[in-house]
């Protein structure tokens, strides 16, 4: 989680990996032992050397010790779910939430595929559309607040079938089905190899990006399921390819590559859009001619 500067379904109210790391102990290549930061809260001497090994995949050094930053238990925590007719409705939805700044501890969205194959791998009977699975944390006045304030906000994109409850068991079963994703999605062509993406966009193009991406998937004939930390402008692809199929692996490539290249252009368009300076301009006029 450190060496990848992961993120996780609490992410969008507690913060990734590099919010939640206060000290680290890694020993480097040639055996020394470095020891960055402190159980201090913060410190403003001499050079961040947690956060730059935060991310860096090995190539620094092997993190042997991590000292994180711990949180609180909620008095009240409330899990629920609600469906759409489409994912673009369900991103709308949390594009709204965010920037509404309620302070929904956990997101996550799951597209029809996914939620087919959460039902066929737990057994559930969840609805086959797109699906977000939220949390509130706080007192049981503010969760209750919250939870209403979620269902205003997704009746202006047709999110219907909202529930939700305190009971940790309901919880604990309504999560599990959310951390089975990865197995669950496998099982629906279990000859075939799961090959995981991973793009994060800017909140604000969220909705274009998963709309875009999914009618992509679509178009090509392949399964692959969608899930992400919403929350965040983040999800994932598990794409199910035939690696014996010279084809198949083609298409999973063709598709990768512009996923990737749709979410590096929203962000380097957004900067250019926000006034950013000239190096920037520069960036995206060379991506295009690249293109």
């Amino acid at each position: 989680m450190v060496a990848t500067r992961a993120s996780g379904t609490n992410a969008v109210r507690y913060g990734t990996m590099k919010d939640v790391v206060l000290a680290l102990e890694v020993v480097t290549a040639n055996g020394y032992i470095v020891r960055t930061g402190t159980r201090a809260k913060k410190s403003a001497a001499g050079y961040d050397l947690t956060r730059f090994m935060i991310g860096s995949e090995g190539t620094l050094g092997i993190v042997t010790e991590v000292t994180l930053k711990l949180f609180g238990i909620s008095e009240c925590i409330g899990s629920g779910i609600c469906h759409f007719s489409t994912i673009e409705d369900a991103c709308q939805a949390v594009m709204l939430t965010i920037q509404m700044c309620l302070p929904i501890a956990r997101i996550e969205l799951l597209d029809a595929m996914q939620i087919k194959a959460c039902n066929q791998y737990a057994n559930l009977d969840l609805t086959e559309t797109p699906t977000l699975f939220v949390e509130f944390h706080g007192t049981e006045a503010s969760v209750a607040e919250q939870a209403q304030m979620f269902a205003d906000i997704i009746e202006e994109f047709d999110g219907r079938d909202f529930a939700w409850d305190t009971n940790e068991a309901e919880r604990k079963r309504l999560w599990q089905a959310r951390h089975n994703a990865y197995h669950a999605s496998c099982a629906l062509r279990p000859e075939t190899s799961a090959l995981s993406t991973d793009a994060c966009v800017p909140i604000s193009r969220l909705a274009e990006c998963v709309s875009a991406t999914a009618k992509d998937i679509e178009a090509s004939g392949m399964i692959g399921p969608i899930v992400g930390h919403v929350g965040d402008g983040n999800f994932h692809v598990l794409l199910l390819v035939d690696t014996n199929n010279p084809e198949e692996v083609a298409t999973a490539e063709g598709i990768i590559g512009r996923l990737a290249t749709r979410a590096i252009e929203m962000m380097v368009l957004l900067r250019v859009n926000t006034g950013s300076d000239k190096a920037n301009k520069n960036i995206c006029s060379k991506n295009m001619v690249m293109r």
